[in-house]
């Protein structure tokens, strides 16, 4: 039986006021010393409390969020106390206390209803992450699983259980016929009813990177593509109104092949099917980024939804049709060329505190 909870009124009042502490004191400060990008998110994010008709799911590559104990089953020697990176307690905490306050802050006055996470070790650090941070008041749930990637690395998501009722959750394997010896992370299927009794399938992924090539791992890429496709055809083979949310770090850009022809949304508005997938990030994929790559900003992290889902009309619908990238100062620095890019644990080998080498990215529903 699913257990369902509730935030309290109580716990409410000290989320809030743990926010407008922190954003208090954190956001007007420089990072190490470097200077602080203008607002980009913040001069159209939308912090208002969410009543039963507006619910917020947020996806976040936290990057290399390991717990400083060996794991002699997972390659997570760089990240121990005496590994290549001195992953301390220390540092771990701080990283978990920086991810809490992000989370906290793409909430605005109440924390977002579902989170997709990847780069997660273990269940350890989830646990850990909702009990023992600031989120410790919000009452999320963890969903997890370990999965066979060779650095140990998985997928996951938590959930507001006073927002969202969990139906089932399914972790997909994906085996490369292809190269059989290649292990890589799985395909988190969440299902869950939200405040309208509305369905909802979200599915998180974390497809292979480009490391090793880019024109050598576009298969890997594009057999995830695919295969998530025939999941998301299945589901709207029975009903073509459903509501499925696909999100992740999809390691390629919008307009590359394996979102373009491997999940083969629907670019065009104005003949869009509620069979269709139309991916949100492809409006603004000039106009923003969620990684940095060599000084370059590119939009991996997204959010592809089911055609029916663009329709204002419907039960169940985007907010404003769009979604949005969440790069606010705090999660940005500037380097000595003045490129920007995001504020992350490391920069090479030094330890310089950060949160990730992801932005997040958040998307509001409206439900009738």
């Amino acid at each position: 039986m699913i257990k369902i909870g509730t935030i309290s009124r109580y716990g409410l009042i000290l989320f809030r006021l743990n926010l407008m502490v922190w954003l208090t004191l954190s956001l007007p400060q420089q990072v190490h010393g470097q200077k602080a990008k203008p607002y980009l998110a913040s001069q159209s994010f939308d912090e208002s409390f969410r009543d039963d008709n507006r619910f917020r799911i947020v996806f976040y590559n936290v990057e290399n969020l390991f717990d400083y104990f060996d794991d002699s089953t997972k390659m997570d020697e760089e990240f121990l106390p005496r590994g290549a990176r001195y992953w301390t307690k220390s540092r771990y905490q701080t990283k978990q206390k920086s991810l809490a306050k992000t989370i906290m802050a793409m909430g605005g006055w109440e924390p977002p209803a579902l989170v997709g996470l990847c780069e997660i070790e273990n269940r350890y650090v989830l646990n850990s992450l909702t009990s023992f941070t600031a989120l410790k008041t919000t009452g999320y749930e963890v969903i997890h699983q370990d999965s066979p990637d060779n650095r140990g690395i998985d997928v996951a998501a938590l959930y507001r259980p006073d927002k969202f009722e969990l139906i089932n959750y399914e972790y997909y394997q994906l085996k490369f016929p292809f190269d059989t010896a290649s292990n890589t992370r799985d395909i988190l299927h969440v299902i869950g009813k939200l405040p309208n009794q509305d369905t909802l399938h979200f599915f998180v992924n974390h497809w292979p990177s480009k490391y090793g090539g880019e024109f050598e791992t576009e298969p890997k890429r594009m057999y995830a593509a695919k295969f998530l496709r025939a999941k998301v055809d299945s589901l709207l083979s029975i009903n073509s109104t459903a509501s499925i949310i696909l999100t992740g770090d999809f390691n390629d850009e919008p307009d590359e092949p394996s979102i373009t022809e491997g999940l083969a949304p629907n670019t065009e508005l104005s003949n869009l099917q509620s069979t269709d997938l139309f991916n949100l990030m492809y409006p603004i994929r000039f106009n923003t980024g969620t990684h940095s790559f060599q000084n370059t900003w590119s939009v991996i992290d997204q959010f592809i939804v089911s055609g029916s889902m663009m329709d204002p009309q419907v039960k169940t619908h985007i907010y404003q049709g769009t979604a949005q990238v969440f790069d606010m100062p705090f999660l940005i620095t500037e380097g000595a060329t003045g490129a920007t890019r995001p504020f992350r644990t490391y920069q090479g080998p030094k330890y310089i505190g950060g949160y990730s080498d992801h932005l997040p990215i958040l998307l509001d529903l409206v439900m009738k």
